[in-house]
């Protein structure tokens, strides 16, 4: 199951519909929190998040993440790229960085490559 976490409703559903047509089941948050509260949180193989949402960020996500034992791959997208915010993503283990709108074919592939890698 691929989470995807967006606050934009529009970015949620083409994601999703994107996956799905590959073959991908998906859940989509409007928020971290959202997804942090979730029954499906131990359902995620991967998530799919924003790095700039209100509340909490997908770098204080993919924090929460680790330090909550669920060390699950996580492709971050972002209209707003900043290296420093890629540098750190990738740091702490990011299994992809994309700028929004992203190239679905490559979308794809990270997603392939970070569910066949270990956690």
């Amino acid at each position: 199951m691929v989470m995807i976490i967006d606050d934009d409703e529009a970015v949620r559903t083409a994601t999703a519909s994107l996956l799905r047509s590959w073959g991908f089941a998906t859940s989509t948050f409007a928020r971290a929190e959202d997804f942090l509260h979730s029954p499906r949180l131990n359902e995620a193989g991967c998530v799919i998040s924003d790095v700039q949402m209100p509340g909490m960020n997908g770098l204080e996500l993919q924090a929460r993440l680790i330090a909550g034992g669920h060390p699950v791959p996580l492709i971050f997208i972002t209209a707003f790229p900043e290296e420093r915010i890629r540098r750190q993503a990738d740091a702490a283990g990011a299994a992809g960085f994309f700028v929004k709108p992203f190239d679905g074919d490559e979308m794809i592939a990270c997603l392939r490559q970070a569910l066949r890698a270990p956690a």
